[in-house]
Formats: C-alpha cells, structure tokens, sequence
C-alpha cells in the first residue's frame, strides 16, 4: 500500500461526552459498580456486552489475548468455560495471574480486572454444560481448541457425526471441557472524558485480606487519565 493511500490513524479522534466518573458514584466493593455498568452496558444494546478480553502468559513471557464471554460473577469472582486443553488453559496452568477487560465503547467505558484463576469443580462445569443448548454441547466434544486443523470440513463432519450419535440421548460432558474462576485482586473503572480528562477508578484488595472472605476490603484511588 503506497503511504499516500494509507489511513491517517493519528488523526482518527472524537470527544468522549457521556459523562464523567465521580468518587460519590462509587461503591464501597467494585462488584456492585460492575453490576450496575454491565446492567446498563445490556440496556444499551451493546453487541456482546459479557464479552471480555482474557489476557494470559505462556512459559516464555509472550501475553496472548483472546474474547471470551462472561458466564458468571459473585463475591467469589468472575467465571468463564473453556477447553482444558485450549492455549490459555495450559497457560493458567503455569501461570494462574490473569487479567480481564471489558470494551464497552459506546458508553465510553471499560473496565480492567487483574487477579488469579482456578479451575471450577466438575459440579460447576456440569451445572453450566447441561444448560447450554445441545448443538453447543456437541461442538465442545468437536474442537480440541488450539490445536491445528487441515480445513474447516473436519470441523463440520465430527459435528455431524457426534450429532447423529447423540440424537436420542444427553450428551456427556468432556473430560477435557470444564472452566475458571477469577478471583479479582484489582478492578479498574474508566470513563471517558472530554479534552481527553478521563475519569480512572481503581479497586485493590487489601493484601492482608483473607482471600476466602466473601466481604474483603478494599482501597480506592483515583489515577490520572
């Protein structure tokens, strides 16, 4: 592509006018605030508001990132469901720290969450797999995530045949299928400003907190834009 053709990047702006971020509009714990920003992220329309950037680190320090859907969040943390032998399972499994972030760019909002993953207990993962439609159940036994394939075909045929073989019956629940829970060690709240005055928030357990308390403490700060 010849440098006049290209898209001027640096000059692609707007103003972010949607209101601003106060330390009165905050809750005492980040998850309430969470809830109510996802709330209103859902009655926006937003496409994919549980939608999250999952960032983890390989044994050799390369960061990979990938969207995965939020499918549940308590006191405890938030959760996601994924293929135990997917890239960023095998990572958790080295690395357990993590990080989260939620785009929600039409309320000029994001939110950045920093903490650990474990893996759910198997009453977990079944309660969730035996909820979601069947076709979604199939596709689980289908994909051995990450790995690689010679054509979408080979997809496509083991979906059929594993449909055909569990037309008259439940399907069962991979071993190799199960998910994580992230208990959340900071969270971020970001609010767009004008004249690029963004309002920063940030949530971080206290570190002599009890990581088992479903009440921990928190402090509060407020960072520059």
């Amino acid at each position: 592509m010849s440098e006049s053709n290209q898209f001027d990047v640096a000059q692609s702006r707007r103003e972010y006018t949607r209101g601003g971020l106060r330390r009165n509009d905050l809750t005492e714990q980040p998850l309430p605030l969470f809830e109510r920003w996802l709330k209103q992220a859902c009655e926006a329309k937003i496409a994919d508001p549980t939608a999250m950037c999952v960032s983890t680190v390989d044994e050799h320090g390369q960061p990979y990132q990938r969207i995965v859907l939020l499918k549940h969040y308590d006191e405890r943390g938030l959760v996601f469901y994924t293929n135990l032998g997917s890239r960023k399972a095998q990572q958790l499994g080295h690395n357990p720290k993590i990080s989260l972030l939620f785009p929600w760019h039409m309320l000029d909002r994001q939110v950045i969450v920093l903490g650990e993953a474990e893996r759910l207990s198997t009453l977990e993962v079944m309660k969730y797999f035996t909820s979601r439609p069947k076709d979604s159940q199939i596709a689980a036994w289908v994909s051995q995530q990450s790995s690689r394939i010679s054509a979408r075909g080979v997809l496509e045929g083991k979906f059929l045949e594993l449909k055909q073989k569990f037309s008259k019956g439940e399907v069962p629940l991979p071993t190799f299928w199960g998910g994580f829970r992230v208990k959340v060690n900071s969270m971020e709240f970001w609010q767009g400003g004008e004249n690029r005055l963004h309002d920063r928030f940030i949530y971080q357990r206290l570190a002599n907190d009890d990581a088992k308390d479903e009440n921990p403490q928190w402090q509060i700060d407020r960072l520059a834009p």
